[in-house]
């Protein structure tokens, strides 16, 4: 089992091991190692069938958020009772968000996205706005045309994996977009007005993408929260990538009308 655990690890391959830490004492340290997979890999039991299949399911659910906890079952794994404590360890290389452009809302949402625990990289053709100075917040700063770093790292994106394009030239987010599409990235968001979505889905299509396909792309990027500044923007981003993963309705504004940048409405109370 731990041969299994440090192999996937130093492969950078998600796995979990589930230890009971509570309970009957014939199971204390019972263990499950869990390698996602179709199906998963399972090494270990705790000794019941159907325990073992139902927090199975709940690791799974952990590594898909890198989270580490303690879960409590029945002593057959039924929801709401407190038989067994099972803490699960997540061991899940961190998710990866790719963001080309190197503008000035790069630097915020790439400080946003450390604080919420991606590894990030900042990609664009212009060695002379791609350096490390002005992104040092940043894991990588990668100076390449979006087509051909994504042909190079986009077979190991995921769903919990994020790119997100913010160029404003359709030489560079129009590849960048139909290399992205390639992948199984989880969110894949583009910046732009209203007439800049439109002109770049027109050429989207040229460049033979579908409706599908056009259906993945978060544009404009961000939900409507009214967002101006570069580091609100980076914070309108952020939420809709945390609403799409976790399935919850948001405001995106991919899905509204209107100007993004509204009138500022200022209210006061009357004394």
């Amino acid at each position: 089992m731990f041969e299994a655990l440090a192999a996937a690890i130093r492969a950078e391959q998600p796995v979990a091991i589930a230890e009971i830490v509570e309970g009957p004492e014939d199971m204390l340290g019972a263990k499950l190692l869990v390698l996602p997979g179709t199906p998963p890999r399972v090494l270990g039991s705790f000794g019941d069938a159907d325990l073992d299949r139902v927090v199975t399911r709940d690791v799974h659910g952990e590594l898909a958020s890198g989270l580490t906890a303690t879960r409590h079952y029945g002593l057959h794994g039924e929801a709401r009772e407190n038989d067994v404590s099972v803490f699960i360890e997540s061991f899940a290389p961190p998710p990866r968000m790719i963001i080309f452009g190197a503008v000035d809302f790069t630097a915020a949402l790439a400080k946003v996205a450390k604080i919420l625990g991606y590894r990030v990289t900042v990609c664009d053709a212009r060695p002379v706005f791609a350096t490390r100075a002005r992104f040092p917040m940043a894991d990588e700063v990668v100076v390449a045309w979006p087509d051909r770093h994504l042909a190079e790292v986009g077979a190991d994106l995921g769903p919990r994996d994020a790119v997100c394009v913010l160029t404003h030239d359709p030489k560079f987010d129009v590849p960048a977009i139909v290399a992205a599409l390639t992948t199984r990235v989880g969110y894949l968001g583009a910046m732009g007005s209203r007439r800049t979505t439109e002109d770049r889905e027109d050429r989207l299509r040229e460049a033979g993408v579908d409706e599908a396909g056009l259906a993945r792309v978060m544009g404009p990027i961000g939900i409507d929260i009214g967002a101006r500044t570069p580091e609100e923007t980076a914070v309108a981003v952020c939420a809709e990538i945390i609403s799409l993963r976790t399935g919850r309705d948001a405001p995106s504004l991919r899905d509204s009308e209107g100007p993004i940048h509204r009138d500022l409405v200022v209210t006061r109370e009357t004394p």
